[in-house]
């Protein structure tokens, strides 16, 4: 029988957690993330459950992605999360409800928002773990939070998240513009700030896209902090080359472009999904990729615009992509679609 490849996702579509017992993947297990608040961790014993507030469009049965690495791993607990290991990479989330902090008065007299300290506190632990623990490098964070565009504290709550990251990346002495992960972030229906997160003993590339401003370079007007993520990274896992495309949207230079009208947004995404895998296989060694090559995640805005995007999506790409539809609040309120994508990691439903 043909080995696991060094990081998999198996997606469950309707299947009971233990089934996959008999598959093997139950040692080898990272994590379960869950969307739509389907699973209860009693389900899956001692597997790490990421819970994800966002409703599935497209499907009556909410995906479950269960990652796996290769062989058996190791498991732990930090101050606010959990995670897997191998010797490899190792796989963690952090769940920190808001309501746990207080806003506080800075040096200034100004207060600092609660989502914004918990977005400090969480990115220092995973920081201060994986210093600890020797995984140096972040390939891929996923983060999501509720009222992403909703301004309080005289501040876009985005706005906020992206200050605390940005503190953190600073306080713990990771760069702000070289070696960043990929990463998304998105607005949820609700419940707690949630980020999980894969980290490497070995350096991944950071890619950008020449169509957009790096995310870190924004100007002013996009908030107090830049955002701090690279459009993809590119690793080598074991033999493994892995390709994750950051969340992406209609975005030129800097500038959101095609307001209100999903279905060019949506075209614009795509061509700019496109233009940073002809970066990727400017360096890739082992890869050929293509918008085919790809399985992906696509957060729409309003549960409407489903089938417009799932066409075109099927138009440009073809027929037989893989993608997960998701109801999710783009970072920018003037934009109606972000989409993600992952190659090099085989998916198969069980």
């Amino acid at each position: 029988m043909k080995p696991p490849p060094p990081l998999s996702v198996y997606h469950l579509r309707g299947a009971q957690p233990l089934e996959y017992s008999s598959r093997g993947v139950r040692e080898r297990a990272l994590a379960c993330v869950a969307f739509d608040n389907s699973v209860a961790q009693a389900e899956l014993a001692a597997i790490p459950l990421v819970q994800v507030n966002t409703a599935v469009l497209g499907s009556d049965e909410a995906p479950l992605e269960l990652w796996c690495a290769e062989g058996k791993v190791s498991s732990g607990e930090f101050e606010s999360g959990q995670y897997r290991y191998n010797n490899e990479l190792l796989f963690g989330h952090v769940t920190l409800a808001e309501s746990d902090f207080i806003a506080v008065k800075s040096e200034s007299a100004e207060s600092i928002p609660p989502l914004q300290q918990a977005t400090n506190s969480a990115f220092r632990a995973i920081f201060n773990l994986l210093d600890q623990l020797g995984y140096p490098h972040m390939l891929r964070i996923w983060n999501y939070f509720p009222a992403i565009n909703v301004e309080s504290y005289e501040l876009e709550r985005y706005r906020q998240f992206n200050v605390g990251r940005q503190q953190a990346f600073v306080a713990c002495g990771r760069s702000l513009t070289e070696d960043i992960p990929a990463a998304c972030a998105l607005g949820t229906a609700g419940g707690a700030l949630v980020i999980y997160f894969i980290a490497l003993r070995g350096k991944p590339l950071a890619i950008e896209n020449p169509r957009q401003v790096s995310a870190y370079h924004y100007p002013a007007d996009y908030g107090p902090s830049e955002p701090t993520f690279s459009r993809a990274s590119l690793a080598q896992i074991n033999g493994q080359e892995v390709l994750f495309i950051s969340g992406t949207a209609s975005i030129i230079g800097y500038r959101s472009v095609h307001i209100g009208d999903v279905l060019a947004q949506t075209k614009e995404t795509l061509a700019n999904i496109k233009a940073v895998v002809k970066e990727a296989n400017k360096v890739a060694t082992k890869n050929e990729y293509g918008l085919n090559s790809l399985s992906y995640k696509v957060y729409l805005r309003r549960p409407q615009d489903f089938e417009v995007v799932r066409n075109m999506l099927q138009e440009v790409v073809g027929s037989d992509v893989q993608a997960t539809y998701l109801e999710a609040d783009i970072c920018r309120q003037d934009l109606l679609v972000e989409i993600e994508a992952i190659a090099g990691i085989p998916f198969e439903t069980l």
